[in-house]
């Protein structure tokens, strides 16, 4: 059984960074969000306006809140941002999305399916998906694999099946908002 599905969790409220890494361990963002709990689907985190995400050589404030459900598998992280944000639907197709030290991290993977006003439903950055499969070596199997979870997310983010529907995202959402939590700590 994997980390993800044994390790204990913080108490709902908690705030916590969640800390994403490339495939040679070289950091990458770093999210300042609050744990909210946990569903059928998985862990949710929320991240208010105002509260910071980094990497190296850029920052990012967002300025909606949104909620992540990261699922027991740990292969992707899909982010539901709130109205109006022109972005519905962000799912960062991962590897190893797991706790370690009480706080979740992952391998981000390039790969990502967006819902953009607008623009629908897509698969993006398959550029640098190309370019880091190659620079950095990934497994074959790895590659088979993500690239049939982002086919599949894609569809399934169309169809706005659960948990990629509006109304699984405004519970967490709602959740978030409860909690009443103050400005960054950043």
């Amino acid at each position: 059984m994997s980390e993800t599905a044994t390790s204990p969790r913080p108490e709902p409220g908690t705030r916590l960074l969640f800390r994403w890494r490339k495939w040679d361990g070289g950091p990458h963002w770093v999210h300042e969000c609050v744990y909210l709990g946990t569903d059928r689907w998985g862990d949710w985190f929320g991240q208010l306006p105002g509260w910071h995400s980094s990497r190296p050589g850029r920052e990012f404030v967002p300025q909606h809140p949104n909620v992540t459900l990261v699922p027991p598998t740990g292969d992707y992280a899909y982010t539901h941002n709130a109205a109006p944000h022109r972005t519905r639907v962000y799912i960062d197709i991962a590897w190893d999305v797991t706790w370690r030290d009480g706080e979740p991290t992952g391998i981000d993977m390039d790969l990502d399916v967006v819902d953009r006003e607008g623009q629908g439903v897509y698969i993006d950055d398959r550029d640098e998906w190309d370019e880091h499969r190659l620079a950095y070596g990934y497994p074959a199997d790895v590659v088979a694999t993500l690239d049939a979870l982002a086919t599949d997310l894609e569809r399934r983010v169309t169809a706005q099946e659960a948990p990629f529907d509006p109304v699984t995202a405004d519970v967490w959402l709602d959740r978030l908002a409860a909690l009443g939590l103050g400005p960054s700590h950043h």
